[in-house]
């Protein structure tokens, strides 16, 4: 196929409210460098990284309410810039020292930027933030990080897996979830607390979702034990009806807020906690008693290795974790997309396609 050489892409051009984001059908087409591939990209998947970027709200260890990007230390970001991690597309262009048998691929991305070899999570970054992403029409991508998925699912099912995936599986991992243990994971109707819902039934756990009101049949649908409906009554006594009775071993918290604590008291000791977002605020409240006097773990946990991202690809072609679609929109109604996305009225994951030409 002809490459064209202007493409329409959504830029993110500072850090602020929805008028920072300006579609452009007039951004250059990137050229892959050495060891890298094009993809002509067909769908990628809306996650809370993109709002928090854009909106800088992720502030600094002095200055939570800091205007500040995902990576405090050692910033990345420039602007403009292309966000969207959850790529699927196909490679219509490489580099040097890629072979062009690879040309005509179907690839999912991982978003993931490497900078240590050894697996470590310690130097991370990822594509949308330290350098384009696929909220365009093409994107270049090192090699590595494109990967030929063996499923039949649709470019769009294949696009609400990686990011949300990928972090749940890192949580879960520091968590050291196994089989028969009850997981309690809040924000369970969103991408990365579905995903764990799913992630948790493919290890043998019992996850119990905590969901908002209306979302009980589909927790249900995709794989949890129980629910327990949010803000109606006391969460500590919910949780543990929920259980019936039995210890919650792990709580997967994407929530944090006013329900910090609480998650806590809902933990048998010698629990463990794991936490990878905060929508309800990340400022939260922590009676250090509940913690050294049930001998607590708690994780902090972001993105994912490359294991865990062989695990997700494993998991997908076995059929351990089916796509949740939430809904899609064309990169040219971006603006209307990531206005339902922060509405949160949807079950599972948004994903932005190119508009038909």
């Amino acid at each position: 196929m002809t490459i064209p050489e202007k493409m329409a892409a959504v830029l993110l051009t500072g850090h602020g409210g929805l008028d920072k984001l300006v579609y452009d059908r007039e951004v250059p087409v990137p050229r892959p460098a050495d060891g890298e591939v094009l993809i002509r990209v067909t769908a990628c998947g809306m996650n809370n990284t993109d709002v928090w970027v854009r909106q800088g709200a992720y502030g600094t260890e002095d200055d939570p309410s800091a205007v500040s990007t995902w990576r405090r230390q050692g910033n990345t970001l420039t602007f403009p810039r292309i966000q969207g991690t959850d790529t699927v597309g196909h490679i219509v262009g490489v580099g040097a020292g890629v072979n062009p048998a690879r040309i005509g691929e179907r690839v999912m991305v991982d978003f993931s930027i490497y900078n240590r070899d050894d697996d470590s999570l310690a130097d991370i970054d990822y594509m949308g933030h330290g350098r384009d992403g696929g909220y365009a029409e093409y994107m270049a991508l090192p090699a590595e990080n494109a990967h030929v998925v063996a499923t039949d699912l649709t470019d769009v099912e294949l696009a609400t897996f990686c990011c949300a995936y990928l972090t749940g599986e890192r949580m879960l991992e520091r968590a050291r979830l196994v089989a028969g243990e009850r997981v309690l994971v809040t924000g369970a109707s969103g991408g990365v607390g579905s995903a764990i819902i799913q992630l948790a039934r493919a290890r043998s756990a019992i996850p119990i979702a905590v969901a908002g009101p209306g979302k009980e049949a589909a927790m249900f649908d995709i794989g949890a034990e129980a629910v327990v409906t949010r803000g109606k009554g006391d969460l500590v006594e919910a949780a543990h009806s929920a259980s019936r009775g039995q210890p919650i071993d792990v709580v997967a918290d994407l929530v944090g807020g006013p329900l910090f604590n609480d998650l806590l008291k809902i933990l048998r000791p010698e629990g463990r906690y794991t936490t990878a977002g905060a929508i309800a605020g990340p400022v939260v409240q922590l009676d250090l008693r509940t913690m050294y006097l049930k001998q607590l773990e708690l994780h902090g946990s972001s993105q994912g290795s490359r294991a865990d991202f062989r695990r997700i690809v494993g998991y997908i072609e076995s059929r351990k974790i089916r796509p949740l679609v939430g809904g899609v929109y064309p990169l040219s109604e971006f603006h209307r997309a990531q206005t339902d996305f922060m509405a949160k009225n949807f079950v599972g994951k948004l994903v932005v396609v190119p508009d038909e030409t």
